[in-house]
Order: C-alpha cells, then structure tokens, then sequence
C-alpha cells in the first residue's frame, strides 16, 4: 500500500492538513496579494502538483474540492463526475468504465464518514469543472474566488432550487 492510498483512507489526517493548510493560505493572502496571483500561482503550483498529485493522483484542475469529497479527488473518475456516482456502480462498488478500479464516488462517501469537520460536505452540489482553470493553483483560485464562479453562460449552484428537494426527501436515507 503506498503512503498516498494509506493517507486517503485514513482522511481525518488530510482533513487536519486541510484546515491547517486553509488557515495558512488566509494569513498568507495580504502577501499573496501583494506579490500579485499571478506570480504566486508560478510559484506554488509545482509543488501543489507534485504533492497533490503523490497523495490524491490529483489533475490539477484548479477547484480543487477534496474536503468536500471525503479527500478523494473527483477527476480520478473516468468520466470526471463531482456531485456522486454515475448510476452505473457495480454491485461490488467498483466502476462501469473500469471494472477494476473501486468507484471514486463509493470510496469518497466512505471516506467522508470518517472527516469530523468537512465529512457532511459530500452533500453539497458542487459546480461542474471550469476547464479554463485547469493547470492552475487551487489555492489561488480560491483566494481570489475564481473557483466558485461560474464562467460566462453558466448558472451557479446557487441558483439552483435543490434544498426543498433535500427537505422533502430527508427521510430518505443515503447508504452505498
């Protein structure tokens, strides 16, 4: 087992990381400014890269949303899903595309269960993936909140009208 799949099924680590590492970024961001996105982003994104990429197999596509998906990146499913399986899961919990592989989104709700901080955020709708950042630094991107706007064209997440939904089924029980 390799360090990074031992971390990821062991998230409440990662999630403390995360915490620390948000808290971090936020102190940081009056420098970060001042020093301009852009110049930051050429420094920090080889080693988010590098270590994202040792950890999570990340793809670097610039939202990164790893706390919200119990620190199972997304992108890692082959056909890039951010709000939940395909509908094609196995029995066995494993991928449609890749028979061999364990679903991203049954390892993701498992992992989510084991986060005392973030674990509830599995449930949140997350926006689809906005190409045009990908290959740039998360952490930027979210500094600058360019990560949770939506590209010309594109209604937000916020717009869409889910929680009465949520509200009205919440006898329903999510189990994988």
């Amino acid at each position: 087992m390799s360090l990074g799949s031992w971390l990821r099924d062991h998230p409440r680590w990662l999630e403390r990381a995360y915490q620390a590492t948000n808290r971090l970024f936020a102190r940081l961001h009056p420098l970060i400014k001042r020093l301009g996105y852009a110049r930051a982003d050429r420094w920090l994104r080889p080693s988010e890269d590098f270590s994202k990429r040792i950890i999570f197999d990340c793809r670097m596509c610039g939202q990164c949303i790893l706390h919200s998906t119990g620190m199972t990146c997304p992108m890692t499913c082959p056909k890039n899903l951010r709000n939940g399986p395909c509908g094609g899961v196995r029995n066995n919990g494993h991928c449609e595309v890749k028979p061999e592989m364990k679903c991203v989104w049954v390892e993701a709700f498992e992992r989510s269960r084991h986060m005392a901080i973030y674990g509830d955020e599995i449930m949140d709708l997350q926006p689809p993936v906005n190409r045009q950042l990908e290959g740039s630094s998360a952490w930027i991107n979210m500094l600058t909140g360019v990560d949770k706007k939506p590209p010309a064209g594109w209604v937000s997440t916020s717009e869409i009208a889910v929680t009465n939904l949520i509200a009205r089924n919440s006898s329903t029980s999510f189990e994988l």
